[in-house]
């Protein structure tokens, strides 16, 4: 039959092959060795970076992290799969130069350098600056939701602990009903002996104290929610329902979609980290102003102020909150402030002047209260107002910043457009292509750690994919 035939196996060759040979001049793992290599693993902080004379000779970090990155960058995390994979992928047993590590020792280098590992993320961000890959002008901001190592049923809310406690008193109850029944008739009941009645109910009492503790530690961190296998992790609503996860927030430069920073947090909502990603982006792209977009969830406006402050120009649209649009009333929409006279014209043409201050308990936010007497003989009042006295317009002490994001808004509204395209695609890439929607390591460091190899991997993907190889090699010598 005529087909392409392989070598014998049993053929010797005058000349042997080289591992080199088996690499081909623009392979992403020659970037990866050139990358790591120039790194000072002292400097970052790596463990064992400085060996001792005495004991047994430890690996190179060096060696260590070029395996996660091949592995985070070729869809293996597990240390147990990056072990196998050194014994016969032959682009790490040339990245490794045949070193083959066990899973435990591979296991502990995660879990010993996250904050090196943070560092080194770091360095690449760097060097896509370095190489003026950043546009530095515009930053898209978003946030998505990755599964921790913790079950949903090691979860608890005070909610879920008040419906267990009821479930086991319950049964409790029950048991002791079941056993009184059987006292008085002096017959066996259900083929369950009082003997094993007990036993059922001490089991159920000392769920009961373990509901307890997890109800008191609740109450002491004031967090709402406590996670057993991941403290540091919370049940979060996510698009298929409710998981226990972590919130990763990142943000994209929009000239290449390249990931500027990062963070994961376990805050439920994306509301307070607008100014933190923002302002930290600042700091890296070293740029005096910056304009950054977000959706709707990270509305918020002392962030939204804070940006302000620090030259940052936010795009972010308001959420629908006031249920006065929906039943046919007017909104604070309808009202026209006069700001040279600090007053509120109505839909019906009334001045509403201000009345003085209020501060909310919530927030702790200073607004002021406008209103007129008018209210009361106006015949459009069932349109503006559900209380019998009058219509009351409060106004945020710094709501000039808030006018100045509307402003900006309408000028140019392609922006809040722009936005998905530009960052919810890194997720995507991340989640899907990379397969890394779930964490393997628990509390902060260690997701931390994680999340910062699967950005550095997703950045070199799209600058391998964005510059020629030849130049980034000689860009990273």
């Amino acid at each position: 039959m005529r087909y392409i035939q392989g070598e014998d196996r049993e053929q010797f060759t005058l000349f042997p092959e080289t591992m080199d040979e088996y690499i081909t001049e623009n392979n992403p793992i020659r970037f990866i060795d050139a990358f790591v290599k120039n790194l000072d693993m002292r400097n970052l902080g790596f463990k064992y970076s400085t060996t001792k004379d005495t004991g047994r000779k430890p690996y190179n970090p060096q060696d260590l992290l070029k395996l996660y990155i091949y592995g985070y960058l070729n869809k293996i995390r597990s240390s147990r799969q990056l072990e196998k994979a050194t014994h016969k992928n032959i682009e790490l047993i040339w990245l490794l130069q045949k070193l083959q590590p066990d899973f435990k020792t591979i296991a502990d280098f995660r879990k010993d350098n996250t904050k090196p590992i943070k560092k080194v993320c770091r360095e690449f961000t760097l060097l896509c600056k370095h190489l003026d890959l950043f546009g530095c002008e515009l930053i898209a901001i978003d946030g998505s939701k990755f599964s921790a190592s913790n079950s949903n049923g090691k979860n608890y809310t005070r909610n879920k602990l008040e419906r267990l406690h009821k479930k086991v008193d319950q049964q409790i109850d029950d048991f002791l009903k079941q056993m009184d029944r059987g006292d008085k008739t002096e017959s066996s009941i259900s083929d369950v002996s009082t003997e094993e009645l007990n036993q059922k109910i001490e089991k159920l009492k000392e769920r009961k104290d373990k509901y307890e503790k997890l109800q008191s530690e609740i109450e002491q961190s004031g967090q709402g929610q406590i996670s057993l296998t991941d403290p540091d992790s919370r049940m979060m609503k996510t698009q298929k329902g409710k998981d226990v996860a972590y919130n990763v927030q990142i943000s994209t430069d929009s000239k290449h979609k390249l990931i500027v920073t990062h963070d994961v947090t376990n805050e439920i909502n994306d509301m307070k980290l607008l100014h933190p990603m923002a302002s930290e982006s600042k700091e890296i792209l070293e740029t005096e102003e910056l304009e950054a977009v977000a959706d709707a969830g990270y509305f918020e406006r002392e962030n939204i102020k804070s940006c302000h402050d620090d030259g940052i120009k936010t795009y972010v649209p308001a959420p629908t909150r006031s249920h006065n649009k929906s039943l046919g009333i007017y909104t604070i929409d309808d009202f026209i402030h006069n700001p040279q006279e600090d007053t509120y014209e109505c839909p019906a043409g009334q001045i509403l002047t201000f009345r003085g201050y209020r501060k909310r308990k919530a927030s702790g936010q200073v607004e002021k209260k406008y209103t007129t007497h008018a209210c009361y003989t106006c015949g459009q009042k069932l349109k503006c107002t559900r209380t019998k006295t009058t219509r009351y317009i409060y106004r945020w002490e710094h709501e000039e910043v808030m006018e100045q994001l509307y402003q900006r808004m309408e000028e140019r509204p392609e922006i809040i457009k722009k936005r998905k395209a530009l960052v919810e695609h890194p997720f995507g890439t991340i989640k899907h292509a990379m397969e890394h929607r779930y964490f393997l390591t628990r509390g902060f460091d260690g997701v931390s750690g994680e999340m910062s190899l699967s950005v550095l991997c997703y950045n070199l993907k799209r600058v391998l994919n964005i510059m020629n190889f030849k130049e980034l090699m000689v860009a990273v010598q």
